[in-house]
């Protein structure tokens, strides 16, 4: 790994947001999904959140495989357990959904710790989550069509979102620190050898401050016993 990569590593964990999710409400088009989790990484959302949509537990595993190196999908089989998990954790609750009740999303204050929520393309917002929402917000629009597209929405939504903590200085104070910061730059330096240890059931080796292995030659034994880490590891 090269010495710009791996300060490009540091410097992306540096501006992670961990007060910042969107819940996906059974959008069940992978492509979708795959737009959403792009724009969470663009904007340093660290954990995103999908509920899958009704018969379709699981469909999207592997989804944005190549997004999702960079960004936390936790899944759900429900609702309720996406909501529950903002709301633990302190977070304003805003449905991007189309109601008497809802406001220009620009009008927010999104420096407050805040999930989004986004519908499924054909049914938005659930009635459980415009129920447990905080807020509902809309995007204006001019012309005859009246929706955008579920990525498309939440790209506007969260690039007002990046704006306004960008204005207050929120990426400018690391928020992920300590052991998840080590354990997510060692996945992301690393990947073969993380998902191995993830299999295993073991711990990460250490890592040098120039992202190499502490060590690795110790790691020889358990690798030559898994036919995916030979090629990983020297000789």
């Amino acid at each position: 790994m090269t010495p710009a990569r791996l300060a490009k590593y540091k410097a992306t964990l540096a501006s992670r947001q961990l007060d910042l999710t969107i819940i996906t409400d059974q959008v069940n088009k992978a492509q979708n999904i795959a737009a959403l989790v792009r724009t969470c990484d663009a904007v340093g959302i660290h954990n995103a959140h999908v509920v899958a949509a009704k018969g379709k537990a699981g469909a999207h595993k592997g989804t944005a495989l190549g997004s999702q190196q960079w960004v936390n999908v936790v899944a759900h089989e429900h609702i309720d357990s996406a909501l529950n998990t903002a709301r633990q954790k302190g977070m304003q609750i805003v449905s991007a959904h189309f109601s008497d009740q809802a406001v220009d999303y620009r009008t927010l204050d999104y420096t407050q710790p805040t999930a989004l929520i986004l519908g499924a393309e054909m049914h938005g917002v659930s009635p459980t989550a415009v129920k447990a929402s905080d807020h509902q917000v809309v995007i204006p629009m001019l012309g005859m069509v009246q929706s955008f597209n579920v990525s498309a929405a939440a790209a506007i939504i969260l690039l007002e979102v990046q704006r306004q903590r960008e204005l207050n200085g929120h990426y400018e104070i690391p928020q992920l620190v300590g052991k998840e910061y080590d354990q997510t730059l060692f996945r992301w330096s690393h990947p073969k050898v993380a998902d191995f240890c993830h299999r295993l059931k073991i711990d990460y080796p250490a890592m040098d401050t120039d992202g190499s292995i502490i060590n690795l030659n110790l790691w020889h034994a358990s690798a030559l016993q898994d036919q995916s880490l030979r090629v990983l590891l020297p000789n």
